[in-house]
Parts: C-alpha cells; sequence; structure tokens
C-alpha cells in the first residue's frame, strides 16, 4: 500500500464533498517578524499593540493577508498540488480578526466542476473556510483551480459553474468588534489622508517596487506551508522557471500600497482576484490602485473603501487590458478589495 501522497487530479473530486486539511497552526509573533523581514509591510494596526488598543482592539492581530495565507497554504495539499493553475477569488470575508495563540484550521467544499475542452484539465471551484481554536470562522472566500487529469479517458462530470456574486455590497463587510476610529492618530499612522480625501475613479501610484529574488518567495511560501510544486521544483514545469506563489505578489503589492494608502488599514472584503500574468524571480513589482467604491459603516469612525489593486512587472501604469480586453503582458495581479479607513 502506498504511504506517499501524489495529490489528487480532477476526476478525484466529487461536487458536495467536504475536505478537511490536514495540520493546525498555532499563530505566534513569529509570523509577524517574518511578514514584515518578507514584505515592506508597515500598516500600523498590525505592528503596535498600543496603536490597535487605541483603536479599540484588544492587542495588535496578525496581518489579515498572512491569516489568508495560512489559511490557504492548508489548503494546497488536497486541492492545488496538481494545479496548471490558480485562476481567481470571489466572497472572500475577513470575519475575525486573528491574533497571536490563536489556533487555525481549514477546510474546504466543492462547489463546481468544470472538464476543459482539451480533456486533459479541469476547473475545481471550492468555498474555504478558515476556523480558530473555538469553532469560530475567522475567514472564508471562494477560488477556482485548473488541475490535471490523471486519467484523459476518465468521463467529465456534469458541468456545475457556482453562482458567484460580482462583488461584495458595503453591507456585506463584517467590522471587528470593539474597532473605533474616532481617536485615531495620523501621525502615528504615517499619513493624513482619510475616507473623504479619496474620490471614486481616483488612481494612485504607488511608486515604490521590490525585485523578486528565489530565496525570499521560497521562503514565504514554505511559511504558509504551501506544498504547490510549481513554487520549489524547476522540474515541474516545461520551462524550468519556479513560480512565484501568488499570494506573495498579492502581499508585496497590499504593502506597496502603504504609499498613498497607509491609512487603509484592515482588509475586510476580497470581490474578486485574477492572477493575470505568471511572475518570476527577477521580476520587479510595482503597484498602483484605484478607487472603486466607497461607504460609510456602523462603526465609530470607520469607513470603507472598495480598491483595485494592481500589480505591475514594468509597463506604465494605470494601464491594464488591451483592445482585445486581454491583459496586457506586465500585469500579474487584479485584485478587488474592501479595506477599512478613517472617516
Amino acid at each position: 500500500m502506498a504511504k506517499t501522497n501524489p495529490g489528487r487530479f480532477f476526476e478525484d473530486y466529487t461536487l458536495g464533498e467536504t475536505i478537511q486539511h490536514a495540520v493546525p497552526r498555532t499563530v505566534s509573533g513569529g509570523e509577524r517578524a517574518l511578514y514584515q523581514a518578507l514584505y515592506p509591510a508597515r500598516h500600523a494596526l498590525y505592528s503596535s499593540d498600543e496603536f490597535a488598543r487605541a483603536s479599540g482592539l484588544p492587542a495588535s492581530p496578525i496581518d489579515d493577508l498572512a491569516a489568508f495565507h495560512l489559511v490557504f497554504g492548508k489548503t494546497v495539499p488536497d486541492i492545488s498540488l496538481n494545479a496548471l493553475a490558480n485562476l481567481g477569488y470571489a466572497e472572500g470575508r475577513w470575519r475575525l480578526p486573528v491574533y497571536p495563540g490563536d489556533t487555525l484550521s481549514a477546510s474546504s467544499t466543492v462547489i463546481g466542476l468544470k472538464q476543459n475542452s482539451n480533456g486533459k484539465s479541469g476547473v475545481v471551484y471550492v468555498r474555504t473556510k478558515g476556523i480558530n481554536q473555538r469553532g469560530e470562522v475567522v475567514i472564508d472566500y471562494v477560488r477556482w483551480v485548473m488541475v490535471r487529469k490523471r486519467d484523459f479517458d476518465a468521463p467529465a462530470p456534469e458541468t456545475v459553474i457556482p453562482d458567484l456574486a460580482p462583488a461584495l455590497a458595503a453591507g456585506d463587510i463584517t467590522i471587528p468588534e470593539g474597532l473605533d476610529f474616532t481617536s485615531y492618530d495620523f501621525g502615528l499612522a504615517g499619513e493624513r489622508h482619510r475616507w473623504g480625501d479619496y474620490a471614486v475613479g481616483e488612481q494612485i501610484d504607488h511608486v515604490d517596487g521590490v525585485t523578486v529574488e528565489e530565496a525570499e518567495h521560497m521562503i514565504a511560501t514554505r511559511l504558509w506551508q504551501n506544498t504547490a510544486k510549481v513554487h520549489f521544483d524547476v522540474g515541474s514545469r516545461p520551462d524550468g522557471r519556479r513560480l512565484i506563489y501568488g499570494g506573495h505578489v498579492i502581499s508585496m503589492a497590499r504593502a506597496l500600497s502603504f504609499n498613498g494608502l497607509a491609512n487603509a488599514q484592515m482588509v475586510v472584503g476580497l470581490n474578486a482576484g485574477a492572477h493575470a500574468n505568471p511572475c518570476y524571480s527577477g521580476d520587479t513589482i510595482k503597484a498602483w490602485s484605484e478607487v472603486i467604491d466607497k461607504a460609510e459603516t456602523s462603526a465609530p469612525g470607520v469607513g470603507a473603501l472598495r480598491l483595485r489593486l494592481v500589480a505591475t512587472k514594468g509597463g506604465e501604469p494605470f494601464t491594464l487590458k488591451g483592445e482585445d480586453g486581454k491583459y496586457l503582458p506586465h500585469v500579474m495581479l487584479d485584485l478587488d478589495y474592501w479595506a477599512l479607513i478613517p472617516l
């Protein structure tokens, strides 16, 4: 009997099944330190317990994207070990902050299947939940992945494509209990720009760039216990190149967005996301943002911005798609998310 796990292939998924992912993880201050070593992450709420307490929280949580990566990494051996590509995200909600001492586990439910026309692969849609030690959902999201088939002759499943919301309404996002920005210290946060200073349609060039190196992206991917072969093994892709984990690009772009969005403190909703083109070692990641929508919230002094975050490798800022509607070659990431900011 084989003892090793080759990972699931497309024909191994069944609509409606729930997969419990292995290896729960207890979060410590080490995740925060490594996250800030890997990315230029400087948002004050995730850097200072005192700043977080002044904002109504019991302490500084770990970065929202660090929590996302921890949950995402648990799903890889069961969902995307044999993936050709991670295609997109939708309906993502951060429901509770994650603090050092919390233990996270994850499960995914298969909500859609579609075999590709070539018969060699198919798309698997899953809804993933990250759960803490009290059984509370801290994050949930939908993603879809193109997965290889083991047996090209295996029959195609019935095509089911889930009906997903194009975006979360402002009323669908969760505001952390106690969050209060009425005494927000803009000087300590690093910028003076508040909710009212941003206009729908405004575009922001975040100016700075970071060149990705082989060692750092593999350390980052290991940190999240992501075991996908394409990120480590040069023999797993025909071109012999390691593919940078898409989450590494997300976190790098979000960290770069501090320059212009330092007060967009908490990521609370993931509306949509596309890894438009691959990222490789040696690429220099730059970023720009566009304000898509604005909303006030029920929390004191707290507003919400719906933002498009675009990560690029070269090219002019604020360029996204060509006349054919396809992403331009320099665009690596197109992410649509909600963030909380002081009014």
